[in-house]
């Protein structure tokens, strides 16, 4: 078989949600509903419902290293080596030349811009106070260098900006690598240091779209008649991706297999999505699948609460899956808010265990469903047990009009 109709397989996965640290525990409490989202006190804004991680950030780095890093690395580093031992793959498996590490980032440098601002600030915005440490922290390449730095990856490192479907582009950059033979495994995910911008915030509130609710865990709410706006959580999510052989050659677990994926552009609007060019997305990736509408188990969706934003994505679903009998929907960013750059991929990995437990699990928050939001199968408040489940499809969508979609069924032989 030629590199470019190779197949490849996610074998493992770390992360970091703002309501767990690893994988087991993020899907347990999908699965009942457990959101963590709280209230949090930004420097000159204010109050905001918000998804902050708990992780043990010194299990892999010292606290020293993290000083001089970014919270983005901080993230990026825990989730890589926790992907690592999650893949049972020894650090001189293969060699370090030959293994790619592909993040998506929505931002980055922005947290670390406002911070040395502030610091200045305090010195009369004397710039004799700027640190030194700013250049490496806010590169692009950031994220992904400090995660070779940890690991000793010698081979090809990048960051892809792609708004909120830079984690779905890294799993298709990763993959379309693997098979090019570029490299002969690849750590890709996503990362979101988003939550310390009071920028970020400010910016949502001026557009109308920062979600809001008395209660913090009800301020996200995707399809409710209600619905307000986003909720900004940090977050990062890396897998380990192989080649089948590969993997099956080291007895690996294998926890799904890319199938097909799409990307496209709306060239329409700065902010608002288009749904026409959303269903161009799913259907493409569906086609290069060689799958149809009937196929696919599970579709993960984008949508954010926002009024428009989830309008059009239920559109384009309907546009595509004509209320397909077999497909079920749920939202995963009503439990945890959204993560930026690592919503596609923290998204996805919610959803991989469904392949073992055959359970859909639930979107949270709909207490009136909006008429124009309505979808045929969408999984409401509890999860939903299903015979079997081999395809999850997962959008993604981002500022600028840029759209998404990965497709990945269970493995068979």
């Amino acid at each position: 078989m030629d590199n470019l109709h190779k197949r490849v397989v996610i074998t493992g996965i770390g992360l970091a949600a703002p309501n767990a640290d690893n994988i087991k525990d993020f899907r347990e409490k999908l699965l009942r509903g457990e959101s963590n989202i709280r209230e949090i006190d930004l420097r000159y804004f204010g109050k905001a419902p918000a998804g902050i991680c708990t992780f043990p950030e010194t299990r892999y780095r010292k606290k020293k290293e993290n000083k001089r890093g970014t919270r983005a690395g901080c993230l990026g580093v825990y989730c890589a080596h926790e992907a690592m031992n999650n893949a049972n793959l020894a650090l001189d498996y293969y060699d370090k030349s030959r293994i790619g590490v592909y993040i998506g980032l929505t931002e980055h440098g922005t947290v670390e811009t406002e911070n040395e601002i502030y610091n200045i600030s305090q010195y009369g915005y004397n710039t004799d106070y700027w640190t030194h440490h700013h250049n490496p922290r806010t590169v692009l390449n950031n994220p992904a260098g400090e995660i070779t730095m940890s690991l000793g990856i010698t081979g090809p490192h990048y960051s892809i900006g792609a708004a909120c479907a830079a984690g779905n582009a890294s799993l298709i950059q990763g993959a379309q690598m693997l098979r090019l033979g570029e490299v002969d495994m690849a750590l890709v995910g996503g990362i979101s240091e988003s939550t310390g911008s009071f920028g970020i915030f400010a910016s949502f509130k001026a557009q109308g779209a920062l979600g809001s609710a008395p209660d913090p865990r009800q301020a996200c709410r995707p399809f409710d008649l209600s619905r307000n706006g986003i909720v900004v959580s940090e977050g990062a999510c890396i897998y380990v991706l192989e080649i089948l052989e590969n993997a099956l050659e080291r007895n690996a677990q294998i926890y799904g297999e890319i199938a097909g994926y799409a990307m496209n552009s709306d060239a329409n609007d700065f902010v608002l999505p288009l749904g026409e060019r959303q269903a161009e997305c799913m259907m493409l990736a569906l086609q290069r699948a060689k799958m149809s509408p009937r196929d696919i188990d599970i579709i993960s969706t984008h949508a954010t609460g926002t009024p428009q934003g989830d309008i059009e994505e239920c559109k384009a679903i309907r546009q595509v899956f004509n209320d397909s009998p077999t497909t079920y929907i749920n939202n995963t960013k009503s439990i945890i808010g959204h993560a930026m750059g690592a919503a596609g991929v923290l998204e996805l990995a919610g959803n991989l265990p469904s392949f073992q437990d055959n359970k859909v699990h639930p979107t949270i928050n709909v207490r009136t469903l909006d008429p124009e939001c309505s979808l045929k199968n969408l999984v409401l408040d509890v999860p939903l047990q299903l015979d079997s489940i081999s395809t999850i499809l997962n959008n993604s969508f981002g500022m600028v009009g840029i759209n998404s979609t990965v497709i990945v069924k269970k493995y068979s032989s």
